[in-house]
């Protein structure tokens, strides 16, 4: 179980493939479920131009390590991989990468989602948008149903 946060923008599907051949567990896994979340131009039917991710340093790392151990406590995982950025990021970048291994889909799709809606949901992060008029904090996410 792998988490890390990134202050320069990655390329999703080059990590993960680089992860999913560092595992080395081809043959044991038949599911992968990989959820990608970019950045959006528009919130709350306002144009954005980017957003600054905060984070505190320690506090969040230790958070995304728990997620992935609590995931692996639940599901029958193989492996799993969450990155995620913080800093300035634009319309387009890729903000969070979840993937999950497991040798079944259910468990793969059902422990991705958790992983997913325990970061929009709980991740320590703070997001500040900039639109044409300003910034703005960001108070809610968006629902993810």
């Amino acid at each position: 179980m792998h988490s890390e946060i990134r202050e320069q923008p990655f390329e999703p599907y080059a990590e993960l493939l680089k992860y999913q051949q560092a595992m080395q567990a081809a043959g044991r896994y038949g599911a992968t479920a990989v959820f990608v979340g970019s950045m959006r131009d528009i919130n709350e039917d306002e144009t954005v131009t980017a957003m600054e991710l905060e984070h505190y340093p320690g506090m969040t790392e230790t958070y995304l390590h728990t997620l992935g151990v609590q995931a692996a406590a639940h599901w029958d995982l193989i492996d799993s991989l969450i990155l995620h950025r913080v800093g300035r990021v634009k319309p387009d970048d890729a903000i969070v990468l979840v993937a999950v291994w497991s040798a079944h889909r259910k468990d793969a799709f059902e422990a991705s989602r958790y992983l997913m809606e325990e970061l929009k949901s709980s991740a320590p992060f703070w997001k500040k948008e900039q639109t044409p008029e300003g910034e703005r904090w960001v108070e809610n996410n968006t629902a993810g149903y």
